[in-house]
């Protein structure tokens, strides 16, 4: 395992520009043009939050770890940029990735508890009566990823610079949230762990705690990004001088801070479209595909 993300798999073949990440997908897509037109999906990232609902049913009754769950959502991130969704099952996909992430983060699940789960979870699916659905399933995944399945994650750059910037409780809570949902977008395959952390963390200090939870509000992250660009602006005396010290360590810092901006406009896209976000409307276009090409036998 490379002890730097540096050196890794992650950043050295898993690691997109935007520009790069829309021209493999376009080119899954063409190469699937009838599929693709017979069967609309909607926005990429109703599905993901789709996904991560799916995944954190399996995970709850299981106790799976939070970093666990998020190397899951990674998996079937890497996997989609190689394959063509209307070719899979999204259930049997997502219980793989989640059973080979325990693996991986070493809180291993037995694969009849996972299966046992995913059944709950897809009650019509019959492809979850077979266990070797999923030892298949496995394989093709480590196969599309390259074997290359060892992550670096933000929450350990979130804990060594939490003492740093003197986070409270509630700001290191609020932080270790908007990391959580950042894997409902394409942030992690296109930046590093640490500029997402520095994201997190710059959230955290200019949103009020009581905004936190698994949604932030789309507007209170606007006020954020527009505080973090005039800090002079900002509603307190305390609450400016928090925000000038952050400002100005990333002034002088070695981060993008054009990639801390983007990464925080991602996020209030994010929370514009969870706000129109329909469960059925997800799960009857996902299931038109799967039944109609029998993917769920």
């Amino acid at each position: 395992m490379a002890a730097s993300y540096w050196d890794s798999t992650q950043r050295k073949f898993w690691t997109f520009t935007k520009q790069q990440l829309a021209l493999e997908r376009k080119k899954i897509e063409e190469s699937e043009r009838n599929l693709v037109n017979m069967y609309p999906l909607p926005d990429r990232r109703h599905l993901s939050i789709h996904f991560y609902q799916q995944l954190t049913k399996m995970a709850r009754p299981l106790a799976i770890r939070q970093q666990a769950l998020a190397t899951a959502q990674v998996y079937v991130r890497r996997f989609y940029t190689k394959v063509e969704i209307r070719r899979t099952n999204p259930a049997l996909v997502l219980a793989t990735a989640l059973y080979l992430a325990c693996k991986m983060e070493e809180c291993p699940q037995h694969i009849r508890l996972v299966l046992a789960e995913a059944r709950h979870c897809w009650a019509l699916d019959t492809s979850f009566n077979d266990i070797s659905k999923i030892g298949e399933c496995e394989f093709t995944l480590i196969s599309e990823m390259n074997s290359q399945l060892i992550l670096h994650h933000p929450y350990r750059s979130l804990a060594e610079l939490q003492t740093q910037f003197l986070l409270t409780m509630e700001e290191n809570t609020l932080a270790w949230s908007i990391i959580n949902d950042h894997y409902l977008t394409d942030l992690p395959i296109i930046h590093p762990p640490h500029v997402i952390a520095i994201t997190a963390i710059s959230l955290a200090v200019v949103c009020k705690p009581t905004q936190g939870g698994p949604q932030l509000h789309a507007a209170g992250l606007t006020t954020a990004l527009q505080t973090l660009t005039n800090p002079r602006n900002a509603a307190s005396q305390g609450s400016q001088n928090r925000v000038l010290k952050l400002v100005d360590w990333l002034a002088e810092s070695n981060v993008d801070i054009e990639a801390v901006v983007e990464c925080i406009q991602e996020m209030i896209s994010l929370y514009e479209v969870w706000e129109s976000y329909n469960d059925k409307a997800c799960k009857d276009q996902i299931a038109k595909f799967v039944k109609a090409r029998g993917l769920d036998k």
